[in-house]
């Protein structure tokens, strides 16, 4: 039998147990606190894109607009919190400016909201994209899998590597037998390449490119959001297809149908318009979509929104502004345009040498040569179309401008970021806004202490107006950029901008100007096959009215002198600078940087310049 002393143990140990279970279950609720809204009960059968994207939605609202008065939290953990809600908006602010490291902060944060939130598992990621049965992919997932594996390897170079292994950046003919060839990426491209390039996917992994597909539909760009990342040259959307209700609603084209009975080829819509500029190619993803008209549009609503620069509207029907990258990037609408459409423009500071840039035979007479036009203080134009590389050269071009010197920029937007690439000297840029313009700008840069005035564009007729006075007075030396395709029609140009704003009446006196200011022209090309390369370096030289000589390069005022051409794939020294050029060049140089330009003469014009 037990002891009187163990039953009375056995009595008081229930008693207590007794009374302490309902204590318990009354007060359980307030030392477990309920499940947080974070956290769901995922079920694999009911996990769709949708609600996973609306679920990562609702959780980022939260956590960037949560409450924490209420929070019964001790001071120091009370300014964590608070700091890291401040982190969080800042963040979902700056990613869609083209933020890398912000976006790569949301995306990190989306993952772990996801496996450790949601409860995101191998199941459910197989249900969300069907990675256990890769033969349903799309040729988008296809290509988004195949991008994620070259990002992991090669980072910003993943595109570039992708199209240079599998030739993808080569002309191409939609039929045997074309002449007419033209750059683009296929459907069966993407498929090839898959084929080539799979293997099995880890979950992590899994992870990573379902929120990749999540964000871009969220903060990103849609189908370009990783693309616009990359090293390119740039990327655009929306120029090309059938826009959207087509043409036939416009009394000045024939009907739709009509149209669609003249071309063999199938029409394509608007949002199906997706272009990177590659190494001086543009190429067409067309294996790519924006899936609608709302998403092109989504897309251009967005990109260019880096510091408010204004609102796009029909009123004010395109912008142009740069990312926060420094991408230049301009955005047009209806019914200034006939349909939505973007562009990015990429320029890669990383490649801001002249030994980087200027390749081919013979390569190191141009770049001595342009080193020598920036010590030699030669105003200077950098001319080209669109696409030849001008602004780059420039940035390449003012490494060599002695950095005593002070810089002063005028753009449209900003995009040379010389700040950023020479950062130990005095460089200040203006651009224009709403309410100043650029002669207006110009005009200040006067009163700026600048020694040497940079123009990123000489895009109207009053710009290059205030171009030629300022190179006359205000500054030491001048570069710009200009679209013209050859000197005379340079010189000509400019003299009819100072025609058009009514600085000269008379259009002799207007072009001999234009001549006495403008020294040499570095004229940039790119032909078919994307290849850049300086076609030619001319030197202006203004006529004397004595001078009786016939000369089948002069007009009233000037002749000129190509003084370096492109030729058969190497550089190629032609006419000799003239002696006044190279008496004001060599006074402006150091002693040291005279002497080397003396022999730099001697030796690639021997007969000319022997003591």
């Amino acid at each position: 039998m037990l002891s009187a002393y163990v039953i009375n143990g056995l009595i008081t140990t229930c008693i207590l147990l007794l009374c302490t279970v309902p204590i318990i279950v009354k007060y359980r609720g307030k030392f477990h606190p309920q499940r947080s809204a974070l956290q769901v009960e995922a079920k694999s059968e009911d996990a769709t894109f949708e609600a996973l994207l609306e679920y990562i939605k609702n959780a980022l609202h939260e956590l960037s607009h949560s409450q924490m008065a209420d929070a019964g939290l001790h001071e120091e953990e009370y300014r964590r919190r608070i700091h890291q809600r401040a982190e969080l908006r800042r963040a979902l602010k700056n990613c869609a400016n083209g933020s890398i490291g912000d976006k790569r902060f949301v995306k990190n944060l989306m993952s772990e909201l996801l496996v450790n939130g949601y409860g995101l598992n191998e199941k459910i990621a197989d249900t969300v994209m069907p990675f256990s049965r890769p033969e349903l992919f799309s040729t988008q997932d296809q290509f988004e899998i195949i991008f994620y594996q070259y990002q992991q390897k090669f980072g910003a170079d993943a595109l570039s590597r992708l199209l240079d292994t599998y030739d993808l950046a080569e002309m191409r003919y939609s039929q045997p037998g074309e002449e007419d060839g033209s750059y683009f990426v296929t459907t069966e491209d993407i498929r090839y390449i898959y084929d080539c390039e799979y293997r099995p996917l880890s979950f992590m992994e899994k992870v990573d490119i379902i929120v990749q597909r999540m964000y871009q539909h969220y903060k990103g760009f849609s189908v370009i959001d990783d693309i616009r990342d990359q090293r390119i040259d740039g990327v655009s959307g929306g120029v090309s297809g059938m826009p959207e209700g087509g043409i036939s609603s416009s009394p000045h084209w024939p009907s739709d149908r009509y149209v669609f009975e003249q071309t063999s080829a199938p029409t394509t819509n608007g949002y199906e318009s997706i272009w990177i500029f590659y190494k001086g190619k543009t190429i067409h993803l067309s294996f790519l979509s924006f899936g609608s008209e709302r998403e092109l549009k989504r897309v251009c609503q967005n990109i260019y929104k880096y510091n408010y620069p204004g609102q796009l509207s029909e009123a004010n029907g395109y912008k142009v502004n740069e990312m926060k990258d420094g991408s230049r990037v301009v955005v047009v609408r209806p019914p200034f345009s006939e349909s939505w459409a973007f562009f990015v423009r990429k320029f890669d500071i990383q490649s801001t040498s002249l030994e980087q840039l200027i390749s081919g035979g013979n390569a190191d007479f141009p770049i001595q040569l342009l080193s020598y036009l920036m010590k030699g203080s030669r105003i200077t134009a950098i001319t080209g179309v669109q696409g030849s590389g001008k602004t780059t050269l420039l940035m390449a071009m003012v490494k060599h401008i002695y950095a005593s010197y002070t810089l002063r920029v005028q753009e449209m937007a900003f995009e040379l970021h010389l700040r950023s690439i020479y950062s130990r000297r005095n460089i200040l840029t203006f651009r224009e806004t709403d309410h100043i313009s650029g002669q207006q700008g110009l005009d200040l840069q006067k009163k700026t202490d600048g020694t040497v005035n940079i123009l990123g564009e000489v895009a109207s007729d009053e710009v290059a107006a205030w171009m030629i006075q300022m190179s006359q007075v205000a500054s030491l030396f001048t570069i710009f950029t200009h679209h013209a395709k050859t000197f005379r029609d340079l010189v000509f140009s400019l003299r009819n901008s100072l025609l058009k704003t009514g600085v000269f009446q008379h259009e002799g006196i207007a072009e001999e100007q234009v001549v006495h200011v403008i020294n040499f022209d570095v004229h940039l090309k790119r032909d078919a096959e994307g290849r850049r390369y300086i076609e030619r370096i001319t030197e202006c030289v203004p006529r004397n009215p004595e001078h009786t000589e016939v000369d089948p390069n002069a007009s009233s005022s000037y002749s000129y002198r190509h003084v370096m051409e492109y030729r058969n794939g190497s550089y190629i020294p032609m006419e000799p600078l003239t002696p006044t050029s190279v008496e004001e060049m060599g006074e402006q140089m150091n002693a040291k940087d005279a002497a080397d330009f003396r022999s730099f003469l001697t030796r690639y014009w021997e007969e000319n310049y022997e003591s």
